[in-house]
């Protein structure tokens, strides 16, 4: 009986290793999908930043999920979409957000010799910029914390999955430094270095609150930095 119970144990564990080696090749075959794709129809196209960030980008990067999710028994909660720790994700996205807001004022200070909110908006009003950063948000933070940094917490512990987090982030953001946004050598290492420091701290938040919330707030947060150093 109880070597029966014990062999029963070894294979619902063995079962879970599988399952989590799955999972985590199909994220970084995933991965490998929207870095091609993503990256050849900027290279290719251009709209708006209304059309690309409310309706193109959704489709690349959300439309995979509705055959992973399922295969893969991954729930909402799985990504982050949930009500606990809702409150306490907000402001400690919002006081780290300070952080980044602060150092988006100094790269925007050095760049243009004074404060220009006007560099970068471009024709949008701020109520359709802010629209737009959310859901830019919203779609980035569901595949980057909610989904690959999910499938890289139950495989690794330790800091393993946010700096691994971190480095893909750093990397699907790479290519369009250059052939989108024509930034030199050393905008282009400012523009990287605080990209890869935001994912350091979306990866953290959302690993200490496992709330979605958290990493999609500081995002908007972070992005205005992003948008003043362009």
């Amino acid at each position: 009986m109880w070597l029966c119970i014990k062999n029963s144990n070894k294979i619902v564990i063995m079962e879970k290793k599988i399952l989590k080696n799955v999972m985590f090749k199909t994220s970084l075959l995933y991965f490998v999908y929207l870095f091609v794709v993503w990256n050849a129809y900027r290279l290719s196209f251009k709209f708006s930043d209304n059309i690309e960030e409310l309706y193109i980008k959704p489709v690349i990067w959300l439309l995979p999920f509705l055959y992973i999710l399922p295969k893969e028994s991954i729930s909402l909660a799985d990504l982050g979409i949930t009500l606990k720790n809702f409150f306490r994700s907000i402001y400690l996205s919002i006081a780290l957000g300070v952080g980044f807001a602060f150092l988006g004022l100094i790269a925007n200070i050095a760049k243009y010799g004074a404060i220009n909110f006007n560099a970068n908006i471009g024709s949008n009003f701020l109520g359709t910029s802010i629209l737009i950063s959310f859901a830019t948000s919203i779609t980035e933070e569901l595949v980057f914390r909610g989904y690959l940094l999910g499938v890289f917490m139950r495989k690794y512990k330790g800091l393993i999955p946010v700096l691994l987090n971190s480095l893909l982030w750093t990397a699907i953001h790479a290519p369009i430094s250059y052939y989108v946004w024509r930034m030199d050598g050393v905008q282009t290492v400012v523009y990287l270095s605080l990209t890869f420091v935001y994912g350091l701290g979306a990866a953290l938040l959302y690993k200490g609150t496992k709330n979605i919330a958290a990493p999609v707030m500081l995002h908007v947060l972070w992005e205005w930095p992003i948008i003043l150093f362009r």
